[in-house]
């Protein structure tokens, strides 16, 4: 088994996508991998060699040491093996077409947030418009004295003829 030689996480961007409530527990967590990451890499990569002939010498029991040789070179650890990363990668593809669907939704969205900023800032500043300008830009919003009067406070609910729409219906009995 070859030992790691370069962490795989970028912990910089990692730390970028922390929040904030959460960088105690991420500092923790970092603060263990890389305790054990310099655990790994203070221990050799293969097993020391040991001197089977000083061992046979100062054994007495005969094939004691021999057995041991032939266990410990046939000794090896096993790894244990990936089986989630192919299900993450079926989880990831899964999510990769909503993640496309979800990240147009929000183009279109920001493109017409756009437009509508634009439409704004092209409006004359506040200070410069007048009652004239505003019935020209809007004719459906600003107050028509003329083909459409009102009364003060030129609100619906203080108009001729206005009619709640919380109020209830009385229906005509049969």
């Amino acid at each position: 088994m070859s030992k790691i030689a370069k962490s795989a996480i970028n912990w910089v961007e990692l730390e970028k996508r922390v929040p904030p409530e959460e960088k105690v527990k991420f500092f923790a967590f970092k603060a263990k991998s890389d305790g054990y990451v310099r655990r790994m890499q203070a221990s050799p990569p293969e097993p020391p060699k040991i001197n089977w002939e000083e061992y046979q010498k100062l054994v007495p029991v005969p094939g004691l040491v021999d057995k041991f040789k032939t266990e410990y070179s046939s000794f090896r650890v096993p790894y244990p093996e990936d089986t989630f990363s192919a299900e993450v990668d079926k989880e990831w593809k899964k999510l990769e077409s909503e993640i496309a669907k979800y990240s147009n939704k929000m183009k279109e969205h920001i493109a017409k947030a756009q437009k509508e900023i634009a439409a704004i800032n092209a409006l004359p500043k506040f200070e410069d418009m007048t009652m004239e300008t505003v019935h020209d830009m809007y004719p459906e919003i600003a107050l028509d004295p003329v083909n459409n009067p009102t009364f003060w406070p030129h609100t619906d609910d203080e108009q001729l003829g206005y009619k709640d729409p919380m109020q209830k219906i009385d229906f005509p009995k049969k």
